[in-house]
């Protein structure tokens, strides 16, 4: 609460407060990130929208069919989401990016609602093992038995299944832990799988 107090005060013109999520209630897709960056979400008020993260996330979406406009890294850009939806496991900015166990499992619930409210819902993209790993927790799913890993999928249910990519942040995508292919390769492996389901 002190961390994003003071942020208020020395940042007085960002949303500096929870981040709804980002797109239709009706979509089969939800990619769920980490956190609200500090210069990004928390700034602009938009899910992976201001920061290096959503530089990469929404070219992507949108040449995947999954996004239509410009993305001009900002809330009032025009850019409109198409079968997806966009949420963090934490809503608030973290200090340092890193969010503590206490904030996790408060806003847990938030993540559970979120999920329960997509009745269409069929696929999941989880950035980075934080996510993968709240996603689990509101499937009461095991760890052991769905270990995070970069272009893995992990049938959550008979309706859902949890596709897994490193984080799109800057640091995963400045030492090419991430790059533009592997990232596309996962979102080709949901795309596949909503076709799939669809026929």
């Amino acid at each position: 609460m002190e961390f994003r107090e003071a942020n208020r005060q020395a940042f007085p013109d960002f949303h500096n407060g929870a981040v709804d999520p980002f797109g239709p209630l009706d979509a089969q897709f939800l990619v769920v990130g980490l956190a609200p960056g500090l210069r990004g979400a928390n700034c602009t008020g938009r899910p992976f929208t201001g920061d290096a993260a959503g530089d990469l996330l929404y070219p992507t979406l949108t040449a995947f069919g999954f996004a239509s406009g410009i993305y001009g890294a900002r809330a009032d850009d025009g850019l409109t989401l198409r079968d997806c939806r966009i949420t963090n496991a934490v809503r608030c900015v973290p200090p340092d990016n890193k969010p503590i166990g206490a904030e996790m499992k408060t806003c847990r619930d938030f993540l559970g609602q979120e999920i329960a409210a997509l009745r269409n819902l069929k696929a999941i993209l989880a950035l980075g093992r934080v996510a993968h790993e709240a996603v689990l927790a509101v499937f009461s799913a095991r760890r052991a038995d769905h270990p995070f890993q970069h272009g893995a999928a992990h049938g959550l249910s008979d309706r859902v299944t949890l596709f897994d990519s490193y984080h799109c942040s800057r640091y995963n995508t400045n030492t090419g832990r991430l790059t533009p292919a592997m990232f596309e390769a996962v979102f080709q492996q949901v795309r596949d799988h909503l076709m799939a389901r669809a026929a």
